[in-house]
């Protein structure tokens, strides 16, 4: 895993910059606390932070080769994720000349990159966001993984370049100020906790996108998708479907338990953690699998059934970790921690957090960290094969908006008239919802319930992983635990998007496609569980507090979110929020980011533009 902060200056001799870049290194201790580098040219300085989970002795970054002969010169790699398949590319590299020293994913990596250029990432299969600097043609690489499971940012300020694992990075140079303008708050206030592609908040710092290369030279900046989703005809019958997605995730999990340190799954006893873990306990033999799983202290009696969750965790993960044979934990959050928590989830972030659910997860990787460094996690199966209630709802009766919209409370509705006229959120939204739309690959022809629904999972895994996938490795790597999807492999991925609905959800069953893959697998509490969303706080003391800090910061002048509230509508939305467990707990959780927004401008003294 680990994480890394780099700074290209065409004008300036960054050699006179290492205070600079160890500070903005610094920034990213939390995403490797086992080691530490630092690389300075006149016109490149990186820097690294790592958390060692291949080849503990070797692969410290940056990590540099010299190459010799006409038009050589160094090239030095700054790598965060992990790239499955290197065993195989090392074997090839090492029959087109290239020799290794170390047993590394990194070294394979940069030798690859050595061996193909910047067209390295068509090779690759992982998880992964790196930059190099190339002295030979004095260009920087920056490229991310096919899904965008790694984080990489960047931003242009004049001469210079900026780029890292997280926003912080580029905010420690004293290039990069916390400026928001009038497009970051309308996508805060409009999409959050989801977001634009590309699209940071921060005025000026861009997310590369997911399956992108950026290439940066002196002359100028060019960016090129590499990875795509491509529709054809699906033409393979259920049976094969089902063996193939089989095979697919199998050969996923597998990959994705090699490793030199200790690893866990996460269980919640659903069906997508569940099958996760069965095939890592398959693939493990007699080599007991950990599994850890969370909930709140006193949610037996403080649980309220809802559409979004019908039931708890807990019953459910235990008879899948007895009948798998994993070595089984829970963890335990107290509701009342949950504020506190919220402000280390926002330091995470750099930006606001998802209110308690961002606090639980960073809570529970906190725990497991402390006795593992990698889990495998179940993200992307529900985007791939249909889980969201909101896809049969989309197929009953299409919408015209992001699906997930129909079940959010809106910020704009406690916002001041003056900001609302500012941001004109409905416009804002209805033109990032219609460019989602026009990058839709559709097949020739495609029409109806069938056009809609490739629509809709494609919004689901442009627009709403991201947002999953950005909550997964923050709340992790704040804490130094590496967290790995297989459902992210974007083979399975790839594959999925040309299964037809109809075999994805037969007979009005969710996941049937899932189901029918872990039939022999996953016991078959879980197998049928209905859909069951991660877990929220449901307790009446957390409700107050959430509501009273609201209100507090609808009184306090000195808040620099006040002014753009409208305190009437937020305590009219207070005294008439309806008892239905499901509205109270979207209620609550809007009202947590809000009070997360809040805590952001104060805390990193964001200047509005």
């Amino acid at each position: 895993m680990c994480g890394f902060a780099g700074w290209i200056d065409w004008q300036r001799d960054l050699n006179h910059e290492r205070a600079t870049v160890e500070a903005m290194t610094a920034t990213m201790h939390p995403r490797g606390p086992d080691g530490s580098g630092v690389w300075l040219s006149r016109n490149a300085a990186l820097g690294h932070r790592r958390l060692a989970i291949i080849d503990l002795a070797g692969g410290a970054q940056p990590m540099q080769a010299k190459v010799d002969g006409p038009g050589g010169g160094r090239v030095c790699l700054v790598f965060s994720g992990e790239i499955y398949n290197f065993r195989e590319l090392r074997e090839r590299l090492r029959g087109l000349g290239h020799e290794f020293t170390t047993a590394s994913d990194t070294e394979v990596l940069l030798r690859s990159y050595l061996q193909w250029g910047a067209d390295c990432v068509h090779r690759i299969s992982g998880m992964f966001a790196f930059a190099v600097w190339d002295e030979r043609t004095r260009e920087l690489v920056l490229a991310r993984d096919p899904l965008g499971i790694k984080p990489l940012y960047y931003a242009m300020r004049g001469s210079a370049v900026l780029f890292g694992s997280e926003p912080k990075a580029l905010l420690a140079n004293p290039l990069c100020p916390a400026e928001v303008d009038t497009e970051g708050l309308a996508e805060l206030f409009g999409l959050w906790p989801f977001k634009t592609p590309g699209h940071a908040l921060y005025r000026g710092i861009r997310e590369l996108r997911p399956g992108r290369v950026l290439v940066v030279s002196e002359g100028g900046v060019r960016e090129t998708r590499y990875w795509s989703l491509e529709s054809r005809p699906h033409t393979d019958d259920p049976n094969v479907t089902a063996k193939t997605v089989r095979e697919l995730l199998t050969d996923a999990v597998s990959r994705q338990l090699v490793a030199d340190v200790p690893l866990c799954g996460l269980l919640s006893g659903g069906l997508d953690s569940s099958l996760v873990v069965a095939l890592a306990a398959r693939s493990l033999g007699r080599q007991a699998l950990r599994t850890f799983s969370v909930d709140f202290v006193g949610s037996e009696e403080d649980f309220r059934a809802s559409d979004s969750r019908p039931s708890r965790d807990l019953p459910y993960a235990r008879e899948v970790a007895q009948q798998v044979g994993t070595e089984h934990r829970e963890f335990l959050i107290e509701s009342a921690n949950l504020l506190e928590a919220q402000e280390k989830a926002l330091r995470a972030r750099d930006l606001p957090t998802m209110g308690d659910i961002d606090a639980s997860l960073y809570l529970l990787f906190r725990e497991v960290s402390g006795q593992v460094k990698v889990a495998l996690s179940g993200e992307s199966a529900d985007e791939s094969f249909g889980g969201y209630p909101w896809f049969a709802e989309e197929h009953a009766r299409p919408s015209d908006m992001f699906p997930w919209h129909r079940r959010r409370h809106r910020f704009g509705d406690w916002l001041g008239r003056e900001t609302r006229e500012q941001l004109r959120l409905d416009e804002y939204v209805r033109q990032r919802y219609d460019e989602a739309l026009g990058e839709v690959p559709h097949l020739p022809g495609e029409s109806g319930p069938d056009r809609r629904m490739r629509e809709v999972f494609h919004l689901n895994l442009s627009r709403f992983l991201p947002a999953l996938l950005d909550r997964k490795d923050r709340m992790s790597m704040a804490v130094g635990l590496e967290i790995r999807v297989p459902y992210c492999d974007h083979r399975l991925v790839e594959y999925l998007w040309n299964v037809p609905w109809a075999m994805k959800s037969r007979d009005g069953v969710g996941k049937a496609l899932l189901r029918n893959v872990a039939s022999d697998l996953v016991p078959d509490i879980a197998r049928n569980r209905p859909k069951s969303a991660y877990p929220s706080a449901q307790s009446a003391r957390y409700d107050d507090l959430v509501r009273q800090r609201v209100r507090e910061i609808a009184a306090d002048r000195e808040s620099p979110l006040r002014p753009m509230l409208d305190p009437a509508a937020i305590e009219h939305t207070l005294a008439s929020a309806g008892s239905r467990p499901e509205g109270q707990v979207r209620l609550t959780s809007m009202l947590a980011i809000l009070v997360s927004i809040d805590s952001w401008l104060r805390e990193y003294r964001v200047r509005l533009c």
